[in-house]
């Protein structure tokens, strides 16, 4: 098989196939794919959309990434920290749950896919080494922290509200918990007992399946979902009907309002483009456009009054032989005489055309059945614009997660990862998955790791789950009808709450002050941006840039010193070092470059300054690594400077890279050849011949020409 059919075609590397590895690849992927369905429901909650958009998350990108990516364990699909950055890079943009919010979801994923195709065709994988480690860390914990919370309603049956502030929605919760709605609660609890207790006892059996299967169950047997629907004119209260026609009427004038914000804002934007960004024309449509915020804001604030009121307000109905209501009451003021049916109804979902009672607790509803159209994404210039730095962070963030859960599993079977292939992989199901109205996805750690303990050997396994999501949207939807929306959100709870990890926080503070603090600024930030958690990364990112930045202006320089030990070691470790007055020895530990320059060129000048009586000076450069223009143009200036006060430089330990720059550049002629040594050794040896052993002597701790004593495995004792 050609070298050129692998790599287009890498999953070709499977075969032979079959016997064994088919019947294991097989038990895998039914496995995850009982895990997949519950979890993909959820997730695609999460990102604001219904919940069977997780079904079709959740087939055509699992296979495709399986296919073209290179691990033969990672599982890919809808994923906790993905999702919650999708609804919260749309919601300024659109409502969850509408049409625009859908087709601007799926369009997000065609790009996050383009972006990663990109950087995989190009192997440019690398550009994900600006996102740190400890930044990655403070985001996750971040993250995890707000998908958790961000599910707590769900759990006790009260509505949350979006706003630019997710800790304001919280609050808003909170204030709700006097409303819970026990059964409610009850089912999302016993949900997460029963995943716990599944994993304690079976972790066999996936206890998301079984914590579904049951709690399904039960709310099909209890009547777990009691709703019905009504209108304005079927309420005979006069207050209750009041305070329904004030809802529907703030609706309307709310959806007005942030249609009209949409459309400013897209106005502004063509504005700039067209006039400049500081045109007459672009500084009067940004005023209507804060105008159109200010006035939505406020009628978000008016309406979630009103719904509050609407959900304090208990409610009765009749209804006929059918179940259709007839009436409803307060049911505080039910006439004399009129016997309502049970149970007690709240408002719920007000519209023009009517509103929902509901009196039970929240299920998934109705699936539709069948596969999903398969089109082209719908997309303009503007809304591309408004998704590209979503997009770019996702695509990222993405990959990250998914390669760093690829490597790990990589380390236990052996197998070998190659990134750019993976960002291919990830990149084409990204990208396809959205001609099937996908959602951003990728590569989930607790499926792949259900993947890897069910005994999956190759991406077949991916395929199979693939294949029974399919059939689950072909023939399965009915039986997910009653599946309660607080199980969903305790899916969703159990599955970040290993997400949460501060001891790696306090890891990164031990290793580096300043990756504890870009981890610890990274979480604080995306805290504080919520629910535009792509600025909190984007901000961890730049401080860790920033920070590297500040450690390679000021890399260490050591003044050396003649340890007993025979090396050279930095006499401000060991002050009692002797010293020379007529030669410093001076390391640089760090590139050198137009950053960092000015500090070498300081701290040499200090370090001659500080020695008047110096004729020498040698530069140990064995741990410089690089040298820009800059560096070679300031090295060429100290140089001359110090011959012009009597102090000859000479340099010990440079790698072949630097000598090419000198070289390349004339520097080493400038230099002169009889100054460049292999070691510090025979530098002294050059400068002795030159100004007396004595001179030398406190930086010799040997006779000339003997050798240094040798370390335990036979090398030169290390420096410091």
């Amino acid at each position: 098989m050609s070298s050129l059919a692998r790599r287009l075609f890498p999953f070709l590397r499977w075969w032979p196939y079959g016997g064994a590895s088919l019947r294991a690849d097989l038990v895998a992927g039914i496995t995850v794919a009982l895990v997949l369905v519950p979890q993909s429901m959820a997730y695609a909650q999460l990102a604001g959309l219904p919940a069977y958009y997780g079904l079709y998350a959740g087939f055509l990108p699992v296979i495709v990434a399986a296919l073209w990516g290179s691990s033969k364990q990672l599982n890919t699909g809808p994923v906790a920290v993905a999702s919650l950055l999708t609804a919260s890079s749309l919601a300024p943009l659109a409502l969850p749950g509408s049409p625009q919010f859908i087709a601007l979801a799926i369009l997000l994923a065609f790009m996050v896919g383009a972006i990663q195709l990109t950087l995989g065709v190009f192997r440019l994988g690398v550009v994900v080494n600006f996102l740190s480690h400890p930044v990655i860390v403070g985001f996750t914990n971040a993250a995890a922290l707000i998908i958790a919370l961000s599910q707590v309603n769900k759990m006790i049956g009260v509505p949350m509200g979006r706003s630019e502030h997710f800790i304001q929605d919280i609050w808003g919760v909170a204030l709700q918990i006097g409303d819970t709605h026990w059964p409610t609660l009850a089912m999302g609890l016993a949900a997460i007992a029963i995943m716990v207790l599944v994993k304690k006892k079976a972790p066999k059996i996936p206890g998301v399946l079984a914590a579904v299967a049951l709690t399904t169950t039960a709310s099909w047997l209890i009547g777990f979902e009691t709703n019905a629907t009504g209108s304005l004119a079927q309420i005979e209260d006069v207050e209750v009907r009041s305070l329904v026609d004030k809802v529907a009427d703030t609706n309307r004038q709310l959806a007005a309002a942030n249609r009209t914000t949409t459309e400013r804002t897209a106005a502004v934007k063509a504005a700039r483009q067209k006039e400049g960004p500081d045109s007459a024309a672009a500084a009067h449509l940004e005023y209507e456009a804060t105008l159109a915020r200010v006035e939505a804001t406020a009628l978000e604030r008016e309406s979630a009054d009103l719904r509050k009121l609407l959900r304090e307000t208990p409610v009765m109905r009749t209804a006929d032989a059918q179940g259709r209501t007839l009436k409803i009451y307060a049911e505080a003021r039910v006439p004399a005489g009129i016997q309502p049916d049970k149970p007690t109804f709240r408002i719920r979902s007000v519209t023009d055309d009517g509103f929902k009672l509901v009196g039970g607790g929240e299920v998934v509803g109705k699936i539709p059945e069948g596969l999903p159209s398969f089109s082209l994404p719908t997309m303009n210039l503007d809304m591309i614009s408004s998704l590209l730095s979503a997009a770019l962070v996702i695509s990222l963030v993405g990959f990250m997660e998914a390669i760093s859960i690829a490597k790990a599993m990589a380390a236990k079977t052996k197998d070998r990862i190659e990134p750019s292939q993976e960002l291919i992989g990830q990149g084409l199901a990204n990208m396809l998955g959205a001609f099937s109205q996908a959602f951003p996805v990728s590569g989930s750690f607790s499926r792949s790791a259900v993947n890897l303990g069910a005994g999956a050997r190759s991406g077949m396994a991916a395929v199979f789950t693939g294949i029974l999501v399919l059939l689950t949207l072909l023939f399965l939807t009915p039986l997910l009808y009653h599946l309660p929306q607080a199980v969903l959100a305790a899916v969703i709870i159990m599955a970040v709450i290993g997400l949460i990890n501060f001891e790696a926080v306090r890891h990164a503070w031990r290793a580096n002050r300043h990756d504890g603090a870009a981890a610890i600024v990274t979480f604080a930030a995306t805290l504080a941006f919520a629910p535009h958690l792509d600025k909190g990364i984007l901000v961890g990112a730049g401080l860790a840039i920033l920070l590297y930045l500040y450690r390679t202006m000021r890399p260490r320089v050591a003044i050396l010193g003649r340890h007993p030990d025979g090396t050279l070691r930095d006499r401000a470790v060991f002050p009692e070092l002797p010293r020379s007055e007529s030669v410093v020895a001076l390391r640089f530990d760090g590139r050198l470059y137009f950053a960092n320059v000015p500090y070498f060129e300081d701290a040499v000048l200090e370090a001659v300054a500080a020695n008047p009586g110096a004729r020498y000076l040698l530069v140990v450069g064995d741990a410089i690594n690089e040298m820009d223009a800059s560096g070679e143009e300031v090295v060429h200036h100290v140089v001359e400077r110090l011959r012009g006060s009597g102090v000859e430089v000479v340099f010990s330990g440079l790698k072949r890279q630097i000598f090419e720059v000198m070289r390349a550049t004339g520097l080493e002629q400038a230099i002169g050849s009889g100054a460049l040594f292999r070691t510090e050794d025979e530098a002294l040896d050059a400068i002795a011949a030159a100004i007396g052993e004595d001179a030398v002597a406190p930086l010799r701790s040997r006779p000339r020409g003997e050798r240094a004593p040798a370390g335990r495995d036979g090398a030169a004792l290390a420096v410091d």
